[in-house]
């Protein structure tokens, strides 16, 4: 999207240092700044403003900085706030798009399967709207709404958005700057539950999406979440449920999977039916391919047109992709993050595959009853039968392995097939790396 340094002054009620100039889009990261970028200078675990000139040299047209951090090479906009200005800019020119006129800015979360659901939206849409427009990766925060809503092109007419939380709030601040009027919620789990006050708040928090939508607006819930459903009495605006029952609006029907765990199904919608094949890997991924669908309708784009489209979807590493070691094990990678829900779909998903069935997991982080929650987890690997090696943590009720002992352990078992996942935190991508470099 293409704005002047003296309207971001204007919006933001900041000072302009320098020439007026125009960007195209924004980069808060000098080194995947794109000649044109405004470049946003943003205080975290390191100062943004410390890297201005590389900005400059890489082609930065200006820079948002804070006050009094102006430099002498470059336009610069001062403003109180970095993360707060970039909020205000996008509010105001997400009301200049195509898609926020057309009702077609679409905003996704839940516990888990966010992203998958942003990319599988995003390939229905892009299906039937030549200017769609989503976040490459997982860009759900109040950096990442913003930079997605100012990385649109301009005659961008569909926008898809993800938004995530770690407490009350957040998500209402991200969608007063983006304003959906489409609104997706996965599922409820306990991600983040210790700081909501378990699964209650969790469920409370991202509902902040489904009460910010208008009156004319779409909420798009799944009738299988038992905690949704509780709260579908009170949702204001028009309701569309997608789930497994013959009372959803989209029904879904998994029939079977392949040797990678995709399935095949069928998707009902208003006494139509249309046959799938879902690109991801999981019954869950069933779910998000339904959401996917789900958007395209009320869109205007009908149920075969939307189903044909999943195929075009790109996952994210990470997240449920196959990888094969250079020796052929095959790597089921979910190492970006893990949750209680996510966990379980995951581990069924190492299910459907064929042999020795290994699950190699971090910690899961910011669950309540941490505990309980692992071992319930172990208990679920024993009864698909998986074996679980623990990385780095106890709390599945064995030793905790550090990643040399963890090859070591995987190699003893003589797998066909490992999951590997956990929180972030636990940066199990170590042990992907490790596996398909060596296995």
């Amino acid at each position: 999207m293409r704005f002047e340094a003296s309207n971001v002054a204007r919006i933001t009620s900041g000072t302009l240092v320098g020439a007026d100039c125009v960007a195209d889009g924004i980069a808060f990261d000098s080194r995947v700044l794109q000649p044109g970028n405004a470049f946003v200078a943003i205080k975290g675990d390191a100062d943004g403003h410390q890297f201005l000139l590389q900005a400059s040299l890489a082609g930065a047209s200006f820079a948002i900085v804070a006050r009094g951090q102006a430099a002498e090479f470059m336009p610069c906009v001062e403003v109180d706030d970095t993360v707060l200005a970039i909020a205000q800019v996008a509010h105001a020119l997400v009301q200049t798009l195509p898609a926020f006129h057309a009702h077609r800015v679409v905003a996704i979360t839940g516990s888990a399967g966010k992203t998958s659901t942003k990319d599988l939206v995003f390939a229905v849409l892009n299906s039937g709207f030549e200017h769609a427009h989503a976040p490459s990766g997982s860009l759900n925060n109040d950096i990442g709404v913003p930079a997605t809503i100012l990385n649109a092109p301009d005659d961008c007419d569909a926008l898809v958005l993800e938004m995530g939380m770690r407490g009350f709030g957040e998500i209402k601040r991200l969608c007063d700057v983006a304003m959906p009027h489409i609104g997706v919620l996965t599922n409820i789990g306990d991600a983040h539950g210790e700081r909501v006050g378990g699964r209650e708040g969790v469920a409370r928090a991202k509902f902040e999406l489904i009460d910010s939508l208008p009156a004319d607006g779409v909420a798009i819930l799944n009738s299988d979440d038992e905690a949704m459903v509780e709260r579908m009495g009170a949702v204001s605006s028009r309701l569309f449920t997608y789930g497994s029952s013959s009372e959803s609006n989209l029904r879904w029907k998994a029939l079977g999977y392949d040797t990678n765990g995709c399935a095949t199904g069928i998707f009902t919608c208003s006494g139509e039916t249309a046959e799938v094949r879902v690109p991801f890997p999981g019954e869950h991924m069933v779910a998000n391919a339904a959401a996917a669908v789900a958007v395209g309708i009320s869109c205007g784009i009908n149920i075969h047109a939307s189903v044909a489209a999943l195929k075009n979807a790109t996952g994210q590493w990470g997240r449920m992709s196959w990888r094969t070691g250079n020796r052929g094990l095959r790597v089921l990678d979910d190492s970006y993050n893990a949750n209680t829900l996510s966990m379980k779909a995951a581990l069924h998903a190492l299910a459907n595959a064929d042999g020795v069935r290994v699950a190699v997991l971090g910690a899961m982080a910011e669950v309540p009853d941490a505990e309980i929650a692992h071992q319930l987890i172990a208990e679920e690997a024993k009864a698909l039968g998986i074996t679980v090696v623990p990385f780095e943590t106890t709390l599945y009720g064995g030793e905790a392995l550090s990643l040399q002992e963890v090859l070591a352990k995987v190699r003893s078992l003589k797998p066909t097939t490992v999951l590997v996942k956990g929180s972030r935190a636990a940066a199990t991508e170590r042990v992907v790396t490790k596996l398909v470099l060596e296995y």
